[in-house]
């Protein structure tokens, strides 16, 4: 009977207690390979820097009582799973899965998210994937805090992956995004979702006297429970279920292009 090859990765670094949760939980499935970014890595989407340095450092780590070989990459989220795929295992894997991330990843800031953006990475090498968020206090989001509890987002972690290395999903879905509630428990009901188009977090002007000084940009979550119901924030913040939002690779508007062609000939035209 064939093992299940699962890659998992995530971007708040190999560090992590929510990596090693979703570890523990797939490793009920299958082989899992980790690779993490080295450094945390929030907000980095897809990005895929020109500056990391790619050196990959093994690291030898319990888990289960079983030690594991894992590998912390100078780069970014996506850029370990190419190292990954590339690189370090034999063959591409049956899944990656990215997370448990610190803080829900919802509304029109998933482009932003380092989990998200791995997970999209994989999808783009021909390879389900999925991109698993926790739901925590935005103080903990940077944080490697153990007051976070991730046992109800391990079980849901497993049970989509367990999903998707079993079933084919439709054509268009190339990531499966998941958002589990920050009280979720394993009996916490989950449902299909859409992205609202409402902005989740707002970014914060720095305080600084000076443009000349140092200003690191941060967020503040937008606390507006009017996110239209079947939204992924809606469904997360409201309703206080588990978000599953099915992600394509193709951002193309689902405009009517002929309509959309007219508008732009006649614009063209005055």
């Amino acid at each position: 009977m064939k093992e299940y090859q699962i890659l998992l990765t995530n971007d708040d670094g190999i560090e992590s207690p929510g990596l090693w949760a979703a570890a523990e939980a797939l490793s009920q499935l299958g082989f899992v390979h980790v690779t993490a970014p080295r450094e945390q890595y929030s907000g980095a989407g897809r990005s895929l820097p020109s500056n990391s340095d790619g050196l990959i450092e093994s690291r030898q780590v319990k888990v289960n009582s079983k030690i594991w070989t894992v590998y912390a990459i100078g780069g970014s989220p996506a850029q370990t799973v190419q190292h990954a795929v590339l690189e370090i295992l034999p063959q591409k894997p049956d899944l990656v899965v990215s997370g448990i991330n610190y803080g829900e990843n919802v509304g029109t800031g998933v482009t932003i998210s380092g989990t998200v953006g791995a997970a999209l990475e994989a999808a783009a090498l021909g390879i389900p994937a999925l991109a698993i968020s926790l739901e925590t206090d935005p103080i903990h989001h940077l944080s490697y805090s153990t007051e976070v509890d991730f046992s109800a987002a391990a079980q849901f972690t497993a049970l989509f992956a367990r999903l998707l290395l079993t079933q084919r999903l439709p054509e268009d879905v190339d990531v499966l995004k998941v958002d589990v509630p920050i009280h979720a428990t394993t009996e916490t009901p989950w449902k299909i979702t859409h992205i609202t188009r409402q902005s989740y977090y707002s970014p914060v002007q720095p305080v600084r006297t000076s443009l000349t000084e140092p200003g690191m940009l941060k967020y503040a979550r937008v606390d507006d429970p009017h996110h239209p119901p079947g939204s992924d924030a809606h469904t997360l913040r409201v309703e206080k279920q588990v978000s599953v939002t099915p992600l394509s690779l193709d951002l193309t508007s689902r405009v009517a292009f002929a309509e959309l062609e007219q508008l732009l000939k006649r614009a063209a035209d005055r």
